[in-house]
């Protein structure tokens, strides 16, 4: 109906893809299997849906206050560490207690570092039972790394380190994007850019539920912006009441539309013209859904997903087979008032993506449908009085009918101040790469081994690119 040009995106995706992969060369560690011409531009949908959801965290969550250590001799060692004494925390360490309904056990007896049992805060119940159910899988310390980094190499500075770490803009990007602030696309607009010649309307293959962010502009893809309430459209254009005379509408029209030859004027007139072309669309779809999950008010990352499961509910009418989205939360830059604060943060998360996952159950999809947690940084397991400061590596969950879950992936860092897992302070020396993480999720999306350098650009540095949490056909 709206958007005809796959073949033209599928040239330019493949010239691109060469280029990168040429780039790389060498520094591939196994050659990433490439496969010629046909298999460089490949991307499989097999005609099924499948959804991927980023739920960023905005400040650096502090990880070490949402997966916690409850076997009484990590605990001990954490609680000493975040000032608290004994068994009753204190300090930024929530006591043993509190974590009873929400301990982890692993499937298949699966034995972590210094035989640690963790617990999930204990406001995230829902998310405990999501684990126990093998919907829901944590990945232990994960952040940026160009390549493969021991501390040794990190304190002599003889490998390449991620740019400007502990900042938050600039790992906000790297994050979403694997460069600083100001970069031109992000991994979830690149699988876009892939999948769009898939979709009918290729415009609503990338939709932000949040705000401006990396992560879902990619070389050809542009997210389209929606709010809880749905589509925000240009009231004297869309609907015009009559207030107005029908040459000053036709006058605000062109004036929006306008480009005047500026790249980012025309950047600006494209997002118009869109907005005032599908506006009314959308929420036509929006308004034919029957989706009934009920979703928790008061909660603004709720209000998000349940605009994002109203739209996967409506998939049909959009035209889509692929999607990738974004919401966001703020709030967890927790360097004063951890206690409380925090725990109040994860209950939110916790209530919102417990709704996202049974509205995918009512609408029969739970296994096309992926929703994981990203942050600028983890936090120091230090306190520094009150809270936490600016760390790299964290923990993050992978939710979805799909995940191989009821485990853990990685390796569980020491519970420690001093060990060869962490630079100082407790600030974890990432295990695993956001390059493997984010491959592993493009994989299941559908993205071919040979396309991967074009979501993570450092992949061929590291020794897997697929972590084995998601069920992947083949």
């Amino acid at each position: 109906m709206f958007i005809g040009n796959g073949p033209e995106l599928s040239r330019r995706a493949f010239v691109r893809r060469s280029s990168q992969l040429a780039v790389m060369g060498a520094a591939s560690s196994y050659a990433l299997g490439l496969a010629g011409i046909g298999e460089a531009a490949a991307f499989s949908t097999n005609g099924d849906y499948k959804a991927l959801i980023c739920l960023f965290l905005y400040g650096g969550n502090d990880h070490n206050n949402t997966l916690i250590p409850y076997d009484r001799e990590n605990y001990a060692r954490y609680a000493g560490i975040r000032g608290g004494d004994g068994e009753g925390g204190g300090g930024i360490a929530l006591p043993r207690g509190s974590l009873a309904q929400t301990v982890l056990t692993p499937r298949n007896d699966q034995v972590l570092t210094d035989n640690q049992i963790f617990a999930l805060a204990p406001t995230m119940p829902r998310l405990k039972q999501r684990f126990d159910e093998g919907n829901l899988a944590p990945l232990l310390n994960v952040g940026p790394l160009i390549v493969p980094t021991s501390l040794s190499q990190y304190e002599r500075n003889t490998v390449p380190l991620p740019p400007k770490l502990f900042s938050h803009n600039d790992q906000q990007s790297v994050w979403q994007s694997s460069q600083t602030e100001g970069a031109p696309s992000g991994w979830g607009g690149r699988m876009s850019d892939l999948a769009l010649s898939s979709n009918t309307n290729s415009m609503f293959t990338a939709i932000n539920a949040f705000g401006n962010a990396v992560f879902l502009s990619g070389h050809d893809a542009v997210p389209y912006q929606v709010a809880p309430h749905g589509a925000t459209l240009i009231g004297a254009i869309s609907g015009n009441p009559g207030f107005l005379p029908q040459r000053s509408v036709d006058a605000l029209d062109s004036v929006l539309r306008s480009g005047s030859g500026h790249y980012l004027k025309a950047d600006y007139a494209y997002i118009n013209a869109r907005s005032i072309e599908y506006g009314n669309f959308v929420n036509n779809a929006l308004n034919s859904s029957n989706l009934s999950t009920n979703f928790p008010r008061d909660n603004y990352l709720a209000a998000q997903l349940e605009v994002v499961a109203r739209l996967i509910s409506v998939r049909n009418r959009l035209g889509v087979t692929r999607q990738v989205f974004m919401v966001g939360m703020g709030g967890f830059d927790t360097h004063d008032g951890l206690i409380g604060q925090h725990e109040g943060l994860l209950g939110k998360v916790d209530e919102a993506l417990d709704a996202l996952y049974r509205a995918t159950v009512e609408i029969g999809i739970p296994e096309q449908v992926t929703t994981f947690t990203a942050s600028d940084f983890g936090r120091t397991f230090a306190s520094n009085g009150n809270g936490s400061d600016h760390g790299w590596g964290s923990h993050h969950f992978i939710l979805g009918g799909d995940v191989r879950g009821g485990r853990f992936y990685g390796r569980a860092p020491h519970v420690s101040v001093d060990s060869e897992d962490q630079v100082g302070q407790g600030r974890l020396l990432p295990d695993i790469a956001v390059d493997q993480y984010s491959a592993t999720l493009a994989r299941w999306f559908g993205v071919s081994i040979s396309e991967m350098p074009s979501i993570a650009p450092n992949i061929g540095r590291f020794a897997s690119l697929d972590l084995g949490f998601m069920k992947v056909a083949g």
